[in-house]
């Protein structure tokens, strides 16, 4: 691997849990160890990962309220669990909240790591521009180098100001929670956040005002939406 890939592990068994941390590391990813789902949900929305190994059974929040969580943030990126249980309903309730696969323990290091570059080998080829790339309406949005194109105009946007128009181009036109976004770009959803986040609506509003087309509306009690036109896509 020219580059090391990110791993979220979250696994309550300290001793199992440094040893897959270490037998990962040898293994040439970057692997952070969270010992219960709360802090495993602060990891991932201060970092960026490639994909997510899961216990089930943690204190705080199980691996299944915290794939939930994640989900909600990213809906693409690989979650394996890890579970003493292999009761059919059990899996049965990782598939379906999104899991790419489910082990039960005990089981090989090696086949995790065999598992998990599967996985990352279908993901890779599956990547494209569209993954980071908005289209809104004359604007287009790469996400990856901050910038909103407008024809031959390019506007450069700050960390913060990237990071929420990227959630907003996910849940377009739909809601967008505000304690979702707040815990997602600022960690903690208190009342100092919350305002400096209603100021980076403002500036998204400024840089896409151009298009009368595109609004971010206010959903009282709930959060934010953005509206963009929906293409015809009949042929």
């Amino acid at each position: 691997m020219d580059e090391k890939l990110r791993i979220l592990l979250c696994e309550d068994d300290e001793s199992l849990g440094m040893l897959l941390r270490e037998y990962l590391q040898a293994k040439n990813y970057d692997a952070d160890l969270c010992l219960d789902g709360e802090a495993g949900y602060r990891a991932f929305c201060k970092n960026d990962y490639n994909m997510c190994v899961l216990d089930v059974m943690m204190p705080r929040k199980d691996g299944f309220q915290l794939a939930q969580e994640i989900r909600a943030i990213n809906t693409e990126i690989p979650i394996i669990f890890l579970t003493a249980k292999n009761l059919k309903e059990d899996v049965f309730e990782g598939f379906r909240l999104g899991a790419d696969d489910y082990i039960t323990k005990p089981f090989s290091m090696d086949e995790l790591v065999f598992r998990m570059e599967a996985i990352l080998r279908r993901v890779r080829g599956k990547k494209n521009v569209d993954t980071v790339t908005f289209k809104l309406g004359k604007f287009t949005f790469d996400s990856r180098r901050q910038i909103l194109i407008n024809g031959d105009e390019q506007t450069k946007l700050t960390t913060k100001e990237s990071e929420l128009l990227c959630l907003l181009c996910k849940h377009a036109n739909d809601v967008l929670q505000r304690e979702l976004a707040l815990k997602t770009i600022w960690v903690d959803d208190n009342y100092f956040n919350a305002r400096s986040m209603d100021v980076y609506i403002t500036k998204l509003r400024k840089h896409l005002k151009d298009d009368p087309a595109i609004e971010i509306n206010n959903v009282h009690g709930k959060g934010y939406r953005l509206i963009v036109p929906v293409e015809d896509t009949e042929e």
